[in-house]
């Protein structure tokens, strides 16, 4: 039989739970990992991100810069 589509490549292989639980863990590891690594960061860390959008950054050398 030739699969016709991804699902049924899925659907009829040996230990197809077995991959899913190992795919659902390992991004629910990288999940909780970044959330980790984003909330131990100290608060100054994202400061300059944090004021990017209330910064004046124009710069009067650029051509595309027009003076009114």
């Amino acid at each position: 039989m030739i699969p016709q589509n991804f699902k049924d490549i899925l659907s009829n292989g040996e230990n197809v739970g077995l991959y899913q639980t190992i795919a659902m863990f390992l991004f629910l590891a990288c999940f909780v990992g970044m959330i980790i690594y984003v909330f131990t960061r100290p608060k100054k860390y994202y400061n300059d991100t944090a004021n990017a959008p209330l910064e004046d950054d124009i710069d009067e050398d650029d051509p595309f810069f027009k003076k009114n």
